[in-house]
């Protein structure tokens, strides 16, 4: 029931809306996270199977952006291993994402 209750509310949020004139980073970034990380973290950020880091969590986990690469990049606990299957300057671009829009 539980799992049920976090799919559902999960199924309602909504990305955030970039800001006008968003750089292609921040495109990417959004592109990204909508792709790879937000079935998980939820479409906002508001967590779900993996953690809530949406209204600046992520910033307080991970207060240096490359310990959020390394994690990214590597896995932890549940979370898969990106580094075969996003390039660099994805990583980047979702972590520029994570601590500036989410």
């Amino acid at each position: 029931m539980f799992l049920v209750l976090i799919v559902a509310a999960t199924a309602c949020a909504q990305a955030p809306e970039l800001p006008e004139g968003a750089d292609a980073q921040l495109v990417e970034g959004r592109d990204v996270w909508q792709a790879r990380c937000a079935t998980c973290h939820g479409p906002d950020g508001g967590g779900g199977t993996g953690p809530r880091l949406n209204e600046g969590r992520v910033l307080d986990r991970y207060p240096d952006a490359a310990e959020q690469a390394t994690i990214i990049e590597n896995g932890k606990g549940n979370m898969p291993s990106f580094s075969s299957v996003l390039t660099e300057e994805q990583i980047d671009a979702v972590i520029r994402y994570t601590r500036e829009i989410l």
